[in-house]
């Protein structure tokens, strides 16, 4: 069973930085697009940033320039590296994974959330 561990969360100060890490159990190569959401209070979840297995990236329109994703082959990690944090980045930040099956629908792999905490 694939895990997902997230890390790196805590409180920051507006304009600050916070690095999230994801462990994953096994190969983030099997994978076909591993990223990171995020669900405010009374909010939806929605996404923050993706990483296919190919290298392609895509991030939400408010985290263009502030936000990067990246993976650590070596220590099998996804990473999101926040700058210039804004209050309304106060979250709950998921990793997740997706792995496509040859028949069927594709695994989907949820970790447990981290809490980033960025005070108006």
């Amino acid at each position: 069973q694939v895990q997902l561990v997230e890390s790196g969360g805590g409180l920051v100060q507006p304009g600050g930085s916070l690095r999230l890490s994801c462990a994953v159990s096994g190969s983030i190569f099997s994978f076909n697009t591993m990223g990171w959401y995020r669900q405010a209070p009374g909010k939806q979840r929605e996404l923050v940033a993706s990483l296919t297995s190919g290298g392609d990236t895509n991030y939400a329109d408010s985290e263009k320039g502030r936000f990067t994703i990246s993976r650590d082959t070596a220590k099998n990690t996804v990473n999101l590296q926040m700058n210039s944090l804004k209050a309304e980045d106060t979250a709950v930040y998921y990793c997740h994974c997706i792995r496509r099956r040859i028949w069927g629908p594709p695994e989907v792999y949820w970790g447990q959330g981290t809490q980033v905490t960025v005070p108006s």
